[in-house]
């Protein structure tokens, strides 16, 4: 496997239900009102009723002084189940959400499977996979914390 790919998984426990989860996630475009790291997104491309197809050009800030910007098309919906996503740009690959109903409320994973594509981080990945895996999970507990005030109608 090549070293500039890496496989993370995120996971999140909500106190709400899966319906409220779910809205929150598929809304993509207003992920910078809960989501601190989301700077700005673009609908580049409608999809279809479900979502298939859209494309929504995300700009990322990171704990580090770095920002990251690609697109993500939707290429599956399974609704209150799975939302998968295509990425290109300066990552590129696959990102997967799950969504689980729980008696306490709505756990949901995330799997993200990228490969970085800019020249600096192509070059560094070997030495800095920690760096940027610990920045990745960090803007993933960014985005745990604002989901949470959201949904507790406190953001």
């Amino acid at each position: 496997m090549a070293t500039t790919h890496f496989s993370l998984v995120t996971d999140w426990h909500f106190e709400a239900p899966i319906e409220r989860v779910w809205a929150l996630i598929e809304a993509t475009e207003a992920w910078p009102q809960w989501w601190r790291a989301v700077k700005k997104v673009e609908r580049l491309r409608e999809g279809d009723a479900e979502g298939v197809g859209a494309v929504h050009r995300i700009t990322w800030t990171t704990a580090l002084p770095y920002t990251l910007t690609f697109d993500v098309e939707t290429i599956r919906v399974d609704r209150l189940d799975e939302i998968e996503g295509r990425a290109f740009g300066e990552l590129d690959g696959c990102g997967v959400w799950t969504f689980h109903a729980e008696p306490e409320g709505t756990h949901v994973r995330y799997l993200w499977r990228v490969d970085v594509t800019k020249p600096w981080m192509r070059l560094l990945s070997p030495l800095l996979r920690p760096v940027f895996e610990w920045n990745h999970h960090k803007v993933m507990n960014w985005g745990l914390e604002g989901a949470r005030k959201w949904l507790a109608g406190a953001a």
